[in-house]
């Protein structure tokens, strides 16, 4: 899931300040931290995980899980160069986490597992199956939020798209972020609700045309 850390709507890589830079194994620890900041009022992991004395914590298990058998394994973490957000995204044909990953995070949602699972069968379910680049998680410190860090972490992934002329899907947990990533060019296809869950938009963005140079 997507969240909606304060965005700019630019991506080009040449307006992209501070520039996003590739997270390492060694930055995990760090990372998986913020991203349970920025995901602890989401209205989504709020349904997951109604007791606020354990969500940060089992955030914070859950995001680790994220950035090692996801985004280290299956795409790209990209990150600033004071660790104040994160945008993990995976590679087209690599979306689907792997068999370790589902039964890893789990765990994490205890007696809200079923929950969970049958959120992400039908999330599965509706996810696109063309070719594309999966914005799997996008978090940005609370008090880092303003300041355009959450498009100049995804700026990297949607350069991608245009190359490849590949579409970028992301999952919105709130009509906030929803508003924000439709000024990058994403559009809304379609919105669950699971067992009484919040609303889930599903967010795809087509690639931008290539420009055609004349001499």
């Amino acid at each position: 899931m997507a969240e909606g850390p304060a965005v700019s709507t630019s991506v080009s890589g040449s307006s992209l300040a501070p520039g996003p830079r590739r997270a390492t194994a060694g930055d995990a620890h760090h990372l998986k931290g913020v991203l349970a900041d920025a995901f602890f009022d989401d209205p989504v992991f709020g349904w997951l995980m109604p007791d606020e004395r354990t969500r940060q914590a089992r955030l914070r298990r859950f995001f680790a899980i994220e950035l090692r058998y996801l985004g280290m394994q299956q795409g790209h973490v990209w990150t600033t160069g004071d660790l104040a957000g994160v945008a993990i995204s995976l590679l087209p044909g690599a979306w689907h986490p792997s068999l370790r990953a589902v039964l890893l995070e789990g765990g994490v949602f205890g007696a809200r597992l079923p929950r969970a699972a049958r959120l992400q069968i039908v999330t599965d379910r509706h996810h696109p199956h063309e070719p594309h680049y999966y914005l799997r998680d996008v978090g940005v410190l609370p008090q880092r939020q303003g300041e355009g860090l959450g498009s100049a972490l995804m700026g990297p992934t949607l350069e991608l798209c245009d190359r490849d002329g590949l579409p970028a899907y992301l999952e919105a947990s709130s009509a906030r972020s929803a508003q924000l990533y439709e000024r990058l060019g994403f559009r809304v296809t379609g919105e669950l609700r699971v067992a009484g869950s919040p609303p889930l938009r599903l967010m795809l963005r087509p690639p931008s045309p290539k420009t055609e140079h004349t001499v």
